[in-house]
């Protein structure tokens, strides 16, 4: 399904700065020269410069060589006393430019060839991704080496800054996004920069960031080891919202990744019992996603004006290990500056799908706050947590926190909120839950309006009273509804005529050598 609702920019939108006289003046005078010539200039990407042979020029179509001349000694000297200083990764940059000089050397250390790559600042890239920017939601850009990362990050962070006004700290390893020098280039607006001395340290300047300067959003560029993976596990953990980038063109590669597959939630070998791996009709040892993704949008940067989109990195992930894989949302932008979105043609449209009235705000109740938030995250479920249970929506609790009927709990049910319980608190509990949520059905809500009824009556008469039928999702609910009102549940009845029962508690005894099936929901005997 194609959309062309999405805000378009225009031509003029998309501005650049580049400061490109500035980098060909440490290039050798020939080079320059040449250069300054050259009909495609303001499209240039990179300069070569390697010993003993003749200069090249990269442009997005290909190579031109830049004279007959070959390449010296003096020539890399003269270019690299005129930047700054080389860091423990062979980088280098121009103060208060973006663009980046990358040393290559011999044995005993020499510089015997550079690559001099132009940084640009392109203002409006980032309305092709504006709206999953600004959402709040952790972004994980991948894509080859060329196809705007870096420059997408940059503009991400002025965005952020600027526009949105959040906190924004930049990680920045090799003075790529902000430039070199100690004061940022203006393209990542009044967001802060925090410099790294050397790549191997970049996870700890990550942790730092958060722990010292209070961020809501923390952006960095090329997440490549497994410390630095960690570490954005625990910046993710603590609310702090990322935007970065990782090695790898595709979701696949990071999955078949064993350093950063931990980005998307950690893949491990599992063995099924054998009814589950008949039910899933599977082998029994299969691949399982360990805990939640790290991040919660997933961009594939497929060219400057092409990306593919995963909106729901744990169902994705989810699926692609079960071989179901699910069709990424397109992005393309045209020539004339116009966004277009393709979502796949099995999901419905945006203008299909029935919107919440407003975000849920559920009050975790002997629940852990930071574990609910990361379950929100990582389904990307309409819902925030609220402060207080006189501002929520429904509460979150324990099955086991319930029966003992704590005063939060009866103000709760006296005042008609919801009240929803849980096994444990794990994470993957409550995402559990955050999905029946978001699969409910609407309609559903009539059914636990229908328990609830029923559930005053039965303490108000001591009698039990019978529910419609009801599938086994929507069975589950009525009978967490008796587990909250202190009642008995009980399901009666085949499919498609199997109903709830609910009874005074005291008729517990009663059912005693009656329970003719399993349990099909919290608080039920059958």
């Amino acid at each position: 399904m194609k959309d062309f609702g999405h805000p378009a920019s225009t031509p003029q939108q998309i501005a650049q700065t580049d400061d490109i006289a500035v980098l060909l003046s440490v290039l050798p005078p020939a080079v320059d020269a040449a250069l300054a010539r050259h009909p495609d200039l303001e499209s240039l990407l990179e300069v070569v410069l390697d010993l003993g042979r003749t200069p090249e020029a990269r442009f997005p179509d290909g190579t031109v060589w830049l004279g007959d001349e070959l390449v010296t000694r003096e020539h890399l000297a003269h270019a690299t006393t005129r930047v700054g200083a080389f860091t423990a990764d062979n980088r280098a940059g121009i103060e208060r430019t973006l663009h980046r000089i990358s040393a290559l050397r011999n044995r005993a250390g020499d510089v015997v060839g550079l690559t001099c790559r132009v940084g640009r600042a392109v203002h409006g890239t980032i309305e092709i991704v504006r709206d999953l920017i600004e959402s709040g939601r952790s972004t994980l850009l991948l894509g080859p080496p060329g196809v705007g990362k870096t420059t997408l990050l940059r503009e991400a962070a002025r965005v952020l800054a600027d526009e949105v006004g959040r906190r924004v700290i930049v990680v920045d390893t090799s003075n790529e996004i902000a430039g070199d020098g100690d004061i940022p280039h203006p393209a990542i607006g009044r967001a802060r920069r925090m410099q790294v001395a050397s790549p191997d340290r970049q996870h700890a300047v990550m942790i730092e960031a958060v722990e010292n300067h209070m961020p809501e959003v923390i952006v960095i560029d090329e997440i490549g080891t497994e410390a630095e993976a960690a570490a954005a596990r625990t910046i993710a953990e603590r609310g702090v919202q990322l935007v970065a980038t990782a090695h790898g063109h595709s979701l696949e590669n990071l999955i078949s990744n064993p350093t950063l597959a931990d980005l998307l939630g950690g893949i491990e070998s599992v063995t099924l019992g054998d009814d589950e791996a008949r039910r899933r009709r599977s082998q029994k040892t299969v691949l399982e996603r360990r805990q939640a993704p790290t991040f919660d949008v997933l961009i594939e940067i497929q060219d400057r004006s092409r990306l593919s989109v995963h909106h729901d990195v744990t169902r994705v992930v989810d699926a692609l290990l079960r071989r179901r894989p699910i069709a990424p949302e397109i992005r393309l932008r045209s020539k004339s500056g116009a966004i277009e979105i393709q979502r796949p043609e099995a999901e419905p449209s945006s203008a299909e799908v029935p919107r919440r009235r407003r975000l849920l705000r559920i009050y975790p109740y002997a629940v852990g706050e930071e574990r609910l938030s990361r379950a929100i995250r990582a389904t990307g479920a309409a819902a925030v947590v609220a402060r207080s249970s006189k501002d929520a929506d429904l509460i979150l609790t324990l099955r086991t926190y319930a029966r003992r009927q704590p005063p939060k709990l009866k103000d709760a049910i006296a005042r008609d909120l919801p009240v929803h319980l849980l096994r444990s608190q794990s994470v993957a509990h409550i995402e559990e839950f955050l999905r029946e949520l978001e699969e409910s059905d609407p309609s559903n809500e009539s059914a636990v309006a229908e328990a609830e009824d029923a559930a005053r009556t039965v303490r108000e008469e001591g009698q039990a009273v019978a529910l419609r039928a009801h599938p086994a999702a929507v069975r589950r609910r009525q009978h967490a509804v008796a587990e909250r009102f202190g009642l008995i549940s009980v399901s009666r009845g085949r499919e498609p005529n199997r109903h709830v029962i609910l009874l005074p508690g005291e008729a517990i005894d009663d059912l005693a050598g009656s329970r003719d099936a399993p349990m099909d929901g919290p608080g039920s005997l059958d």
